[in-house]
């Protein structure tokens, strides 16, 4: 019979890790919900906001194959570009394993009487706080259409 294992310095519902014991991986639950506030911030936020989901030192590659945004601020920059568009942005199906999450959604890109969809899968991994330390998109000009 398998007994529960207490860990120092980790009460039962703790989330954190205290100094000296063994990190706490963030659990599925918390990693979707960072996932949809990702969806969210993409439609509604800004650079500001998004950032705030990353490690200091993590990684931005969207799309595979172009330029990797390593830290904060060149992760902000990455996103700025979109600051002052009309976005929309839907998640159309999310799988978490472990410490990585994949998912697929969609996002329309509103300028004037211009509309576009890109439909790209990113894959995020994450931290023991829970903050994202890499992301890679993956989409190309196959998955972007113009409405």
């Amino acid at each position: 019979m398998m007994r529960a294992v207490k860990r120092p310095g980790v009460k039962s519902g703790n989330k954190r890790a205290r100094h000296g014991s063994v990190p706490v991986m963030p659990s599925p639950e918390q990693i979707a919900d960072t996932v949809n506030r990702y969806i969210s911030l993409v439609a509604k936020g800004s650079a500001d906001d998004l950032v705030e989901l990353f490690a200091d030192d993590a990684t931005v590659e969207d799309p595979v194959g172009g330029k990797v945004h390593i830290g904060r601020q060149a992760i902000r920059g990455f996103y700025s570009a979109v600051d002052n568009v009309e976005r929309e942005c839907e998640l159309v199906t999310l799988r978490v394993a472990g410490h990585e999450a994949a998912f697929q959604f969609r996002l329309t890109v509103i300028a004037g009487d211009h509309r576009m969809m890109i439909e790209p899968i990113d894959v995020m991994a994450f931290g023991d706080d829970g903050k994202v330390t890499a992301m890679k998109a993956y989409w190309s000009a196959d998955n972007v259409t113009q409405l």
